[in-house]
């Protein structure tokens, strides 16, 4: 028997069963749709993720810290390591420790971390936030190199500020752009925040105010109980606003304020503002606890690195963490196929159920094609494309259901992240790895779960099958 004989056939016989084909379909379409969309998910994480770290260049990036710190301990709450006293000889992660990281060939640009509590006042507005210092340099790089209102500072020593969108939201304004504008997305028009435009906003003065140790007044704070303590205003020209982050990057550069290293190093302000600092020594020259360093390229990274490690400091690559992701990744795009995957499985069932159903009603049937000359491969042929008829048809409409349940999703989760200040991110991502796969695997599901149904229809008698009923 011809396969177009076959097809037309094993068509005819689902075509008669209308009603039972359609649930039986319904299952697959159904456990499709779980499968993929649930698979999408966690695909579209790890393609969030990995975007956004791509996109502001951080995979040439490494962190470098003057000591391993036991991370367990500071969870558990057991900071006894790190108040052991300091071995001597031990390296430094000060000025000359930055000026040798930028000596070492391969390096583009090398900064230590400075970021500290501010209060921002913005006209009769002010919110908290933490102030972040950068070297002018970092405006060639992504995201500084293209902000969606204004620029990034050209001078370490301008006195200058670039602020994030994030800081507007909590001072209840947004930046007022037109509607077709592709940073309309950014807009927030929530109850409570008011619209600016960018040309009010940039060129304008922003104040800074932050707290300094008051030394004249220790004697009288003593008495009185309170700190010593003194606010001090640095006024600064706004000159960027920073777009929104999409809620998948590592936050290394979240400032609420970002302002030029020589600015910073004039803005009076309490040296506690991490466990490093609260630990090291207040004589001796000034330590870091972090240090950014940024490689030319990816190819540049392990040298420099290894020369980094070589010096006596720790080192943390993003790249390292990346690989990390992709495992946890993993394991979570398997768990979330695996609910897809049992209910195609309980699927499969259903087509094993409808098969030896229509074997039951067919057995008069099978036994003339048998008679007429029809070999048992036939038979096995015709249900075995029953079955994968089936799997096919499910297949592709479970795909369909699939991006739909993705979409109203997709829909759902980024109304309730707005008020968060988090853009519209789509969280499902569906390559077409996945939906072939998906396709190709509900085929073979259906195939396997007929194998049993056309090796009992091949096997029956015709002579008895003629004396049926």
């Amino acid at each position: 028997m011809k396969f177009p004989d076959i097809y037309r056939l094993a068509n005819a016989n689902l075509w008669r069963t209308k009603l039972r084909t359609m649930l039986t379909t319904l299952g697959v379409i159904i456990g499709i749709g779980a499968l993929v969309s649930m698979v999408s998910f966690g695909v579209g994480i790890q393609k969030n993720v990995t975007d956004e770290l791509k996109r502001n260049d951080l995979f040439t990036t490494i962190e470098v810290t003057p000591l391993d710190l036991d991370l367990e301990g500071l969870v558990s709450g057991d900071v006894t390591s790190l108040l052991e006293p300091r071995d001597e000889g031990a390296p430094i992660l000060d000025d000359a420790a930055v000026d040798a990281f930028r000596a070492i060939a391969g390096v583009e640009i090398a900064f230590p971390e400075v970021r500290f509590p501010v209060t921002v006042r913005l006209g009769e507005r002010e919110a908290q936030t933490s102030l972040q210092a950068l070297p002018a340099d970092m405006g060639r790089y992504a995201p500084f190199d293209d902000l969606p209102h204004g620029c990034f500072f050209d001078g370490d020593a301008d006195r200058v500020a670039v602020l994030s969108d994030r800081l507007l939201r909590d001072l209840g304004l947004y930046v007022d752009v037109p509607v077709d504008s592709p940073s309309a997305a950014d807009r927030d028009v929530s109850e409570g925040t008011s619209a600016i435009s960018a040309d009010s906003l940039i060129g304008g003065d922003v104040i800074i105010v932050s707290s300094a140790l008051d030394e004249t007044g220790i004697l009288r704070a003593a008495m009185t109980g309170r700190m010593p303590l003194r606010e001090v205003e640095t006024r600064l020209t706004v000159v960027g606003v920073r777009g929104r982050s999409t809620g998948f990057g590592i936050g290394r550069f979240a400032g609420g304020v970002i302002i030029p290293f020589g600015t910073a190093a004039n803005v009076p302000r309490l040296g506690f503002t991490n466990v490093w600092e609260l630990l090291k020594s207040s004589d001796g020259p000034e330590e870091y606890p972090t240090v950014h360093v940024r490689a030319e390229t990816m190819d540049d990274l392990e040298y420099v690195r290894a020369e980094i490690e070589e010096m006596g400091f720790s080192v943390l690559a993003l790249v390292d963490q990346l690989e990390q992701f992709k495992r946890e990744f993993l394991i979570m795009d398997a768990l979330l196929g695996a609910v897809g995957t049992i209910a195609l499985f309980v699927a499969s069932l259903g087509i094993v159920n409808t098969m030896v159903t229509s074997i039951l009603e067919r057995t008069r049937e099978i036994g003339i094609m048998k008679a007429i000359g029809g070999s048992e491969g036939d038979i096995k042929r015709i249900f075995f494309v029953e079955a994968g008829t089936i799997g096919l048809a499910g297949g592709a409409l479970g795909l369909v259901l699939g991006w739909v349940v993705t979409r109203i999703a997709n829909v759902i989760v980024n109304y309730h992240l707005r008020p968060e200040g988090i853009p519209p991110t789509d969280l499902f991502h569906m390559p077409a790895w996945l939906l072939l796969g998906a396709l190709g695997f509900s085929v073979l599901v259906s195939l396997l779960a007929g194998v049993y149904p056309a090796a009992r229809a091949a096997r029956i008698d015709p002579v008895a099958a003629l004396r049926h009923d």
